[in-house]
C-alpha cells in the first residue's frame, strides 16, 4: 500500500474511541467482522477454506464449488497451475460474498498419521511453499484476502488445542517457519491465523514468534487473526502481535481489554497498530469506503468444473503401470469394484468441508467414457460401520412435491418458528439459523422424509449429533436418547463425525417409510458454544463382507478389466484427531489381493488424502493415487484410465511400507510433544534410516518416458536437457536436490532444493534451468541466531525422485 493510503487508514483509526477500536478486533460473528461507520468501514466476511469456499452457511443451497485437496493440488508440483486454482477461488469468494479466505494450510506432513495431513501440501518445506505462494498469489489477484495457517507447528490434532510442541531453534526455523517465510516473501499474503497449540511453552496466540519473526525479521504487514476460539488471555495475547479473535462477539478482548489498556496492562498503541492492519486488511478486499478493491474477475461454472478436472488429473500418481495395463485399451467390459467405486469420497472432514452443487463419481463416469463397453459395479467390502448421509435424491419431502427433506425449527413449546427445504440431510448451524429465526428461541430442529427402498431387506435409518436425539418411523418414536461424545473428543468431531442413533426395518422393494428426528444441541463443554450439527442418516440392505467379496471376485473374474477403488473415511482422516492406524478400514486389503487374484489386468484405485499402507502393491500391476481430488473426481479418473489425459501427479510426500514406517511420536505426554526427530522429517528421515518405502517423496509415472542428459551445476541453478523419449505428449517433474558429505553441521543427507515441470510433445527435447535459492546452501546457527554458510561444496543431484538423484555437479560457497 503506498503512503498515501497508510496515512489515510492511520487517520480512520484517530476517528475512534477506545471502545469502538477494541470492538473491531473481535469479530461481530462466528464468520464476519462488524461495520463501522466512523471508520467508512463495512462489515467483512472471512471463510473457510482449502478446497472450496463456504461462505457464511453450511447449506447445500448456498453451494461451494469442491476442488482437489491440497495433498492433491501439492502432488502437481506445478504453481502455474495452482496458481489459476487460486484465481477461480478468488472469483468462488466474490461470487459467495466473501472477503478472506481461510486458507492455504501449510504445516507440514511430520507424521503420517497426522488427521489433518490431506488439508496440509507437503513433508517438505520447499514444494509447500512454492505450492502455498501460487495460490495466495492467484486469490490475491483477484482482490480476496487469504490467511495463511497455522502459524505455527501445529502439525497434529492430538489434543490439539492445548499441546506443547517443544522444538529447537535450528528445526522450527528451516522446517516448520520455512513455508510461512518463502510464502511471505513470495506473495504477501494479507493475514496470518496463529493456531491452538504452545511453542516451547507459550500458546501461539500470545507468542513472540507473531512480532518478532512474522511481523518484526520478515517484515509482514499482514493481519494476524487467531483460531476459532484460540484466544485464552486479555493483556497477555494484547501485548503480542495478535490483531483479531475470531470467532464473535464474546471474546477474551472486548471490555477487559478496555478495562487492560486503561489500566496500563496494554498500551493503546498497540490497539491502533492492530486496528490499522486490520483497516489494512479491509482496504485491499475493497471494504473500506473510498478505497476501492481489485474487482475479481468472475468464473463460470463450466470453466470451474474444466479446472478442477484439470487439477484433479494433474495430481493423480501413478504408482505402477506394469505391462502397460493402463491406459485401459480394447475393454468389452470392465468391473468397477469397492466401497469408493459408486461413490468416491471427494474431500476430508472439517473445516475444510464444503457441499458442492454436484459430484461426479467413478462409475458413473466410467460408464460415460466407455459407452461400447459393459460397466458393472459391486461394494467388495465395508469400509465403515457408520450409516451414510440421507440425500434428497433418495428422499420425498412429506407433502411429495418434490425430492428432499423438509426442516423445522422448533421452540421451547414444540411450535414451529419457521422451515425450509434441503437437499442433502447434512447440517451446521454456527449462530444463526434460517432468516427471520431467532437463534436464541430454537430448541429443537426437526426433519421429516420420506424414503422408498430401492431393494428389499434390512434397512437402517437415524441421525447423528451431539444432544438429545430422536428416531421415528411412520409416525412413532423408535429412538430416544441423550448422546454425547467420546471422553476428550474434539469439538470437530462433534460436528463431523457425531454419534449416531440407528434403528433398523425391514422394507419390501418400492416400501416407504416417512423417517422423522429431531435435535437438541447442548453446550460445548470446552468453548461454551451451542454447535447444532446433525445427520440424518439411511442405508439399504447389504450382504456380509464375504458374500460381498465373492461377488466382487466373480464380476471380476468375468471382465476384461477392473478398477478397485479403495480409500479412508471420515473415521480415518479428518480434521480433530489423528489415525490410529495406516491401513486401509476394513477388508479392503482382502478385497484387493482377491481382485487381483481373480484378474491380473486390475488397477488399483486409492482414494485418500494421506498414505495408506499397501501391502498388495508388488500384486499388482496398476495403482493410481488419486487423494481426495473434489467434485470432478469420477470425470479426471475416467480421462486418466482411458488414456484422454496423462496422470500428472508426483508424491510430494513418502508412503510407506508395511513394518517400515517412520512416524514421529503425536502422542502428548503430560501435553507435551517433541520433536526430538529434528530436521528427519519424510525423506530425510528414510534416507537417514536406510529404509526403502513402498513410493519415494516425488516418485510419479506417466504413459510416455523421459530421459534427462547434460546436468550442469552452477552457482544458482542447476540446468539439465529433458527429452520425451516416449511417443505421446506429456508433463515430467524435475527435481534438484542439495547434499553436503563429510558436513561438519549435521545436516539430512540430502533436502529439495528446486524443480521444473516439463511439457514436452512426443520425441521433443528442451534445456531447462532449475534456480537454486541460496536459501539452500544456509542453516541456522543457533548460537548467533542468525542464517549462516558452511564454506565448502555442496553437491548437486536430479532426478524424478529423491529415491533416483544423479550427480548434475559441485557448488562451492
Amino acid at each position: 500500500m503506498t503512503d498515501l493510503i497508510e496515512e489515510h487508514l492511520r487517520e480512520r483509526v484517530a476517528r475512534l474511541s477506545l471502545e469502538e477500536k477494541v470492538r473491531l478486533l473481535t469479530g461481530s460473528s462466528f464468520w464476519s467482522i462488524g461495520a463501522e461507520p466512523k471508520a467508512g468501514l463495512r462489515r467483512f466476511v472471512v471463510s473457510d477454506g482449502p478446497v472450496g469456499v463456504r461462505g457464511e452457511t453450511w447449506d447445500d443451497r448456498d453451494w461451494s464449488a469442491n476442488g482437489p485437496s491440497p495433498t492433491a493440488v501439492a502432488a502437481t508440483w506445478d504453481p502455474e497451475l495452482v496458481e489459476r486454482l487460486g484465481h477461480a477461488m478468488g472469483a468462488e469468494a466474490r461470487r459467495k460474498g466473501v472477503d478472506v479466505i481461510l486458507a492455504p494450510t501449510v504445516n507440514l506432513h511430520r507424521t503420517p498419521v497426522g488427521g489433518r495431513h490431506f488439508e496440509c501440501y507437503s513433508e517438505d518445506p520447499l514444494l509447500t511453499g512454492a505450492i502455498g505462494a501460487a495460490w495466495v498469489r492467484g486469490v490475491q489477484g483477484q482482490g480476496v484476502g487469504t490467511c495463511v495457517k497455522h502459524f505455527v507447528a501445529n502439525d497434529q490434532e492430538t489434543e490439539r488445542m492445548g499441546v506443547d510442541n517443544v522444538v529447537d531453534e535450528r528445526t522450527l526455523r528451516e522446517l516448520y517457519l520455512a513455508p510461512f517465510e518463502q510464502i511471505e516473501r513470495e506473495a504477501r499474503p494479507w493475514s496470518y491465523m496463529a493456531a491452538y497449540n504452545k511453542v516451547n511453552g507459550t500458546s501461539m496466540t500470545e507468542s513472540p514468534l507473531l512480532g518478532d519473526v512474522l511481523k518484526g525479521e520478515w517484515g509482514s504487514d499482514a493481519l494476524v487473526m487467531s483460531d476459532w476460539f484460540a484466544t485464552r488471555s486479555t493483556a497477555a495475547s494484547a501485548n503480542a502481535a495478535l490483531d483479531l479473535v475470531m470467532p464473535g462477539p464474546d471474546s477474551p478482548w472486548g471490555q477487559a481489554l478496555v478495562e487492560a489498556v486503561r489500566g496500563g496492562e496494554v498500551d493503546e498503541a498497540k490497539i491502533d497498530e492492530k486496528l490499522l492492519r486490520l483497516l489494512r486488511l479491509a482496504a485491499r478486499t475493497g471494504a473500506v469506503e473510498g478505497l476501492e478493491g481489485r474487482e475479481a474477475e468472475p468464473v463460470s461454472e463450466e470453466q470451474m468444473d474444466a479446472l478442477l478436472r484439470e487439477a484433479a488429473a494433474a495430481g493423480f500418481v501413478l504408482v505402477k503401470n506394469d505391462d502397460g495395463v493402463l491406459p485401459l485399451r480394447d475393454v468389452t467390459s470392465l468391473a468397477v469394484i469397492g466401497p469408493n467405486a459408486v461413490r468416491g469420497r471427494i474431500a476430508g472432514g472439517g473445516s475444510a468441508s464444503v457441499m458442492p452443487k454436484h459430484v461426479v463419481h467413478p462409475a458413473e463416469a466410467l460408464v460415460a467414457a466407455l459407452p461400447e463397453a459393459t460397466v458393472r459395479t459391486a461394494p467388495g467390502a465395508r469400509s465403515t460401520d457408520r450409516a451414510g448421509i440421507l440425500e434428497g435424491s433418495a428422499a420425498q419431502l412429506p407433502d411429495g412435491s418434490g425430492n428432499g427433506l423438509l426442516v423445522e425449527f422448533l421452540d421451547a413449546e414444540s411450535g414451529v418458528l419457521g422451515s425450509e427445504q434441503r437437499r442433502i440431510g447434512q447440517f451446521v448451524w454456527m449462530g444463526d439459523f434460517a432468516p427471520g429465526i431467532p437463534a436464541d428461541r430454537v430448541a429443537t430442529v426437526r426433519t421429516t422424509t420420506r424414503v422408498t427402498a430401492s431393494r428389499r431387506g434390512t434397512h437402517r435409518f437415524g441421525a447423528s449429533g451431539v444432544g438429545h436425539l430422536t428416531v421415528a418411523l411412520d409416525g412413532g418414536i423408535v429412538a430416544d436418547e441423550e448422546v454425547r461424545l467420546r471422553e476428550g473428543a474434539d469439538i470437530v468431531e462433534g460436528l463431523m463425525l457425531p454419534p449416531q442413533l440407528l434403528v433398523e426395518r425391514e422394507l419390501a422393494e418400492g416400501e416407504s417409510v416417512l423417517l422423522t428426528t429431531t435435535f437438541s444441541a447442548v453446550a460445548d463443554p470446552v468453548t461454551g458454544a451451542h454447535f447444532w450439527a446433525t445427520l440424518v442418516n439411511a442405508e439399504g440392505p447389504h450382504g456380509t463382507d464375504d458374500e460381498e467379496i465373492a461377488a466382487a471376485v466373480e464380476l471380476a473374474r468375468s471382465s476384461d478389466a477392473a478398477v478397485v477403488v479403495v480409500g479412508t473415511t471420515e473415521e480415518v482422516e479428518s480434521e480433530g484427531y489423528d489415525r490410529e492406524t495406516l491401513g486401509l478400514p476394513g477388508r479392503q486389503d482382502e478385497l484387493v489381493e482377491a481382485v487381483i487374484a481373480a484378474n491380473p489386468n486390475t488397477v488399483v484405485v486409492v482414494n485418500a488424502g494421506a498414505p495408506v499402507l499397501m501391502p498388495w502393491l508388488g500384486k499388482a500391476k496398476g495403482v493410481l493415487l488419486v487423494w481426495f481430488p473434489g467434485q470432478q473426481m469420477g470425470a479426471a479418473l475416467a480421462d486418466v484410465l482411458t488414456g484422454a489425459v496423462e496422470p500428472g501427479g508426483h508424491l510430494p510426500t513418502t508412503w510407506p511400507a508395511p513394518g517400515g514406517t517412520v512416524q514421529p511420536e503425536n502422542l502428548p505426554v503430560d501435553g507435551t510433544v517433541r520433536y526430538d526427530e529434528g530436521l528427519k522429517v519424510g525423506y530425510k528421515a528414510y534416507l537417514e534410516r536406510g529404509i526403502e518405502p513402498a513410493v519415494p517423496f516425488g516418485h510419479g509415472l506417466g504413459y510416455t518416458t523421459w530421459s534427462l542428459s547434460e546436468p550442469e551445476a552452477v552457482a544458482d541453478a542447476v540446468s539439465v536437457t529433458v527429452t520425451n523419449t516416449g511417443d505421446r505428449a506429456g508433463a515430467h517433474v524435475v527435481q534438484a536436490y542439495v547434499s553436503r558429505p563429510d558436513s561438519a553441521v549435521e545436516r539430512p543427507a540430502a533436502w529439495l532444493a528446486g524443480f521444473a515441470k516439463v511439457r514436452l510433445g512426443p520425441g521433443e527435447a528442451r534445456r531447462v534451468e532449475i534456480p537454486i535459492p541460496p536459501r539452500a546452501f544456509e542453516h541456522w546457527d543457533a548460537e548467533a541466531h542468525a542464517w549462516a554458510v558452511e564454506p565448502g561444496e555442496f553437491l548437486v543431484e536430479i532426478g524424478p525422485s529423491v529415491a533416483e538423484r544423479s550427480r548434475a555437479g559441485v557448488v562451492s560457497r
